[in-house]
């Protein structure tokens, strides 16, 4: 993981988002205009988006992306495994059926366990 204070980062782009959509409304005459004021919204809208543009540069966002990678690639590992997860309880259960066994017809525990070891054997396990 890398070091980005995604805390920060996104308050940061939280405040530069309505700095966006004054600025992008505005004629480019008119901030120039307004830029030679000082003391105005314009300067808050632009050092808001100088701070954004120094946050968010293209080595911070390749590094998210890099992050984002990561964890999509382990979740589609831990999918897979809770799929073969599910698959091996319910060949073991149809294996314990095959038996004999079910929950409903007995609580013989030593049963169901011979049947577990029995169906860890027959796969070579």
């Amino acid at each position: 993981m890398s070091n980005i204070d995604k805390r920060a980062l996104r308050e940061i782009a939280e405040v530069a988002v309505g700095a966006h959509e004054r600025l992008s409304v505005m004629p480019p005459d008119d901030i120039f205009d307004i830029s030679l004021v000082e003391e105005t919204q314009l300067d808050a809208d632009i050092t808001a988006l100088n701070a954004l543009n120094s946050s968010a540069n293209p080595a911070t966002v390749l590094a998210l992306l890099d992050e984002l990678e990561a964890a999509e690639k382990r979740i589609a590992e831990l999918e897979a495994k809770l799929d073969s997860a599910d698959k091996l309880q319910d060949s073991a259960f149809r294996h314990g059926l095959q038996h004999g066994f079910s929950l409903g017809q007995t609580d013989n525990q030593a049963g169901f366990e011979e049947c577990l070891s029995s169906y860890g054997t027959g796969k070579g396990e």
